[in-house]
């Protein structure tokens, strides 16, 4: 993660815009937290910077995890501006020369969840890799497949800017990147709209098995968004997570399974090369659907209806979790912007897929920053709930 560990700064008047960053405000801890926020906006996107003091008396300047932005040559320019707006004592950094070589390309190609979710691509065949890695597999697909429209889904920052690159240098026009929890992604993608959904080698959580991509859940999602005839591939090396997700496949109605083992694919993986050179057993399962699904239904528009009183918020705040049937919602840590605002972190939701968020209260009013929840059950009812609590219900 880029970061800027300096001597002293000094705090500057806000707001101010520095070539596209607009900083907005400074954010001082109030209750359960110790390091510092200054909100700020890139190009409409509203993001947070921190500010924690270390054990030498240092300052880390960083990026909020919550409301990080992307790619994270974006993170580093924005470090680099407020650290020049702040007159910064630089003692060391990560930060290395900034190039906006691939800063277009990333712009392109990377997108956010609110991409998909305000108007999904229909305009032609999707197929979906999740966990794509190194993206061996996910830029071969898309490079022989020109007319269909691939969605690679990622966690890992490195991986994710590994591929954006060679988007740029294969010339790459049909493949779409998010850094995203691929269990909460499918609930975005409207039914009986993809051909493929590849699950290669995912992490087999053996001692958490709660954390495992393939659920009783994710596959009735897939097979909800999956065209009839279409495909959802698991591919492992792990017999344990082999075992335990026939076992979930075969409790689905209307599709067609396929197993298979050590069948080699026309393009290997990294790790399946290496797991080739230690002679494992590669196990396949292809679940072919063979139903149509109802349409996908659902919206909320996450809004805060009633006013606000900030002191009362903060006389009667509760850090303790509030755990209900499917959902919780654990209110965290405070800031102190002005007499009149101040920042919530809270976090909330499905206990196995949680959302972070923050939420700020100007006035009376609230609203949630930098982005609203995703579109789920458990987040609806989550939101609910916190305005209630919020209220002293």
């Amino acid at each position: 993660m880029p970061h800027i560990v300096v001597k002293d700064y000094k705090r500057f008047t806000v707001p101010v815009k520095k070539e596209k960053f607009d900083f907005l405000w400074f954010a001082e801890p109030l209750i359960n937290a110790k390091e510092k926020l200054v909100g700020a906006i890139y190009e409409k996107t509203p993001f947070l910077i921190t500010l924690k003091d270390n054990k030498r008396g240092e300052t880390v300047i960083k990026s909020d995890k919550v409301t990080r932005l992307s790619p994270t040559t974006v993170v580093k320019k924005a470090l680099k501006n407020f650290c020049e707006l702040a007159e910064c004592d630089v003692i060391r950094t990560n930060i290395s020369q900034i190039s906006d070589r691939h800063l277009k390309k990333s712009e392109e190609f990377l997108k956010t969840i609110e991409f998909f979710a305000d108007n999904f691509p229909k305009n032609r065949e999707v197929w979906i890799e999740i966990g794509f890695g190194s993206g061996r597999y996910l830029l071969y697909q898309a490079k022989n497949n020109p007319d269909t429209l691939f969605i690679g889904i990622e966690i890992h920052r490195p991986s994710i800017e590994q591929v954006l690159k060679q988007i740029e240098i294969q010339k790459l026009e049909n493949l779409y990147i998010i850094d995203y929890d691929a269990r909460l992604f499918l609930e975005f993608v409207p039914s009986n709209i993809v051909g493929k959904i590849f699950v290669h080698f995912p992490v087999p959580w053996d001692k958490k098995p709660h954390r495992r991509v393939i659920s009783k859940k994710f596959i009735q999602e897939a097979k909800r968004v999956l065209k009839v005839g279409g495909v959802l591939e698991l591919r492992t090396d792990s017999k344990n997570y082999f075992d335990y997700s026939l076992e979930l496949f075969l409790e689905q109605n209307r599709v067609k399974l396929e197993v298979t083992k050590n069948i080699k694919p026309p393009i290997t993986s990294k790790y399946e090369d290496r797991w080739r050179r230690l002679q494992k057993d590669i196990y396949d399962i292809r679940m072919v659907n063979l139903e149509k699904s109802a349409p996908l239904k659902i919206s909320f528009g996450f809004d805060f209806e009633k006013e606000f009183d900030i002191e009362k918020i903060i006389k009667n705040f509760d850090s303790k979790p509030k755990v209900f049937e499917d959902y919780f919602v654990h209110f965290e840590r405070v800031y102190k912007i002005d007499e009149n605002r101040i920042l919530l972190r809270l976090s909330f939701g499905n206990f196995d897929r949680p959302e972070h968020k923050y939420i700020l209260i100007e006035g009376k009013n609230a609203s949630y920053f930098s982005k609203k929840p995703v579109l789920s059950k458990a987040n609806i009812e989550a939101h609910k709930k916190i305005e209630e609590l919020l209220h002293g219900k």
